[in-house]
């Protein structure tokens, strides 16, 4: 199986050294992903161009992050990735590591929303598709939450209350929502809805640093996000609606 490399020199900087602010060589950042979402995407992309069938080993969190060069926390949120998109499975014990899922129509779904990230028109497409399954996910949410997932949702809220920046903002609102979509017990919107924000979170409209707009634009975000939230936490449907509704006029 081929390293994670773009240029075949092998892992980038460990997470701590002084090149570890960008992805090793072969993941370059795109928008506001993480080092763990590039990692992600770098061994959905090396197991779909390899082949690889179901059953077949990947790795272990010890040799992929003896290959990147990336911390423990990071290679082990990227798998965590890919463990909830259906991608890997994780089998402990000795012998054990990390295997190809059985690829499923979720997962199959997945992959076509990546096919077709680079068409004409697809960032609009991805919004009125977010926009149609946004109430299906939050009151599918609302209607399964428990109490660690309202505590890990307003996590999410004080990340974004206390972002220093775009990037940082932005960051948290695609975490809070695709922790929100993973409530739900409808794995399949779940899914095609995660694909669309992986398209938008490349391609939002940015403010400039310092641009005093930003302040009064987090604000407001802020302020829908945390309705929204609580409302799941309540299980009130009907504030679950009407956040949507507010969240997807006022964006």
């Amino acid at each position: 199986m081929p390293q994670i490399s773009g240029d075949g020199q092998g892992a980038g900087p460990p997470d701590g050294s002084p090149g570890a602010g960008r992805p090793a060589d072969g993941l370059r950042a795109g928008g506001a992903r993480t080092r763990a979402e590039l990692l992600a995407e770098a061994l959905d992309a090396r197991i779909r161009s390899g082949g690889l069938a179901a059953g077949d080993p990947v790795g272990t969190l010890e040799s992929l992050r003896a290959e990147t060069g990336y911390a423990y926390s990071t290679v082990s949120e990227a798998v965590r990735l890919l463990r909830d998109r259906g991608v890997v499975q994780i089998r402990p014990g000795r012998g054990g590591g990390l295997f190809v899922a059985d690829r499923g129509p979720v997962v199959r779904l997945r992959h076509t929303l990546l096919e077709v990230q680079d068409e004409p028109a697809t960032v609009a497409d991805a919004i009125e598709l977010r926009d149609h399954l946004e109430v299906l996910v939050d009151v599918g949410a609302a209607r399964c939450r428990t109490a660690d997932d309202v505590a890990e949702l307003r996590a999410h809220l004080g990340t974004m209350g206390s972002a220093a920046d775009w990037d940082g903002f932005m960051r948290a609102n695609w975490a809070l929502h695709e922790r929100i979509a993973r409530i739900g017990p409808n794995r399949m919107a779940a899914a095609v809805y995660a694909g669309t924000l992986g398209h938008l979170s490349g391609a939002t409209s940015r403010f400039a640093d310092g641009d005093p707009g930003f302040a009064a634009y987090r604000a407001e975000r802020h302020r829908v996000h945390r309705e929204l939230v609580e409302a799941i936490a309540a299980g009130d449907e009907a504030a679950v609606r009407a956040a949507v509704a507010r969240h997807n006029t006022t964006a």
